[in-house]
């Protein structure tokens, strides 16, 4: 097991595959470390060096769905542009469940939902050349055991947490 330097997230041993355990105070934020176990997961050390940002955007049908399609969707850009993408922000998540939009209540109206139908993902990522970096190969995020929960702590504490594998 690998603390991360933040404790945003923690890699877990599992068999044949490599799984994230991330909390975050957040979606957004408990989004972004899964992001960011997934990059430690396929590099040892990632190089503080400047590179340029992307941003992009994913759409999916559920939360959950949300967060498995953002991960693919890291996954497949690292594929097609030969970059590890690291340092990840999510800068915002807006779905039919949407707390701000809810309201006080976290209650959504009819007017609510129908404006939001899906849940979408902003976010923004650099990419560290594959050729500067000795990177192992994670072939895909799974559905098998994944978590996204809120929890609220007996000290006070809430949040989020995850909990993802992926397929080595």
């Amino acid at each position: 097991m690998t603390r991360s330097q933040d404790e945003r997230f923690e890699l877990r041993d599992h068999t044949a595959d490599i799984a994230v355990e991330a909390t975050g105070d957040s979606l957004e934020d408990v989004f972004g470390a899964v992001a960011d176990g997934l990059a430690a997961a396929s590099c040892d050390s990632i190089p503080e060096e400047a590179t340029e940002r992307f941003s992009l955007e994913v759409s999916a049908e559920g939360r959950e769905a949300l967060l498995f399609d953002y991960l693919d969707e890291l996954i497949y850009l690292r594929d097609v542009r030969a970059e590890l993408p690291v340092d990840h922000h999510v800068g915002q998540i807006r779905g039919p469940e949407d707390e701000s939009a809810a309201g006080a209540t976290g209650a959504a109206t009819d007017s609510d939902t129908a404006a939001v139908d899906e849940w979408v993902l902003e976010a923004s990522a650099r990419g560290v050349s594959l050729a500067d970096i000795h990177a192992r190969e994670i072939k895909a995020v799974t559905y098998s055991e994944m978590r996204l929960e809120r929890f609220d702590d007996d000290g006070g504490r809430d949040g989020w947490e995850a909990y993802v594998v992926f397929d080595v």
